[in-house]
């Protein structure tokens, strides 16, 4: 008999607080992408426009710091869907 630690089954439940840590970064990943997607400026013809986002300026971000910040909520969105899928597959396991 072996006396090492017992590796745990594939039909195991998971521990709560793994959901736990994965429900809170669930939040803050879904409170980075509110705050990212607010900071992107108004293509125009929409309802930024409505409410007065319209209004155009010469003193615009340069196209460097939209790029990056396209791509920072690109990622960020991917573990904010990444969260959501891990959190449905472990709430299906623990059913």
């Amino acid at each position: 008999m072996s006396a090492g630690p017992r590796r745990p089954s594939d039909t195991e439940e998971v521990g709560p607080a793994v959901v736990l840590g994965f429900s809170i970064a669930l939040i803050v990943f879904s409170l980075l992408l509110m705050l990212l997607v607010l900071m992107h400026k108004g293509k125009g013809g929409g309802l930024s426009d409505m409410f007065g986002g319209g209004v155009q300026s010469s003193v615009g971000g340069s196209s460097v710091a939209e790029r990056n910040l396209d791509r920072i909520t690109v990622v960020i969105g991917l573990l904010w869907l990444a969260c959501i899928i891990v959190l449905g597959i472990l709430m299906k396991t623990n059913s």
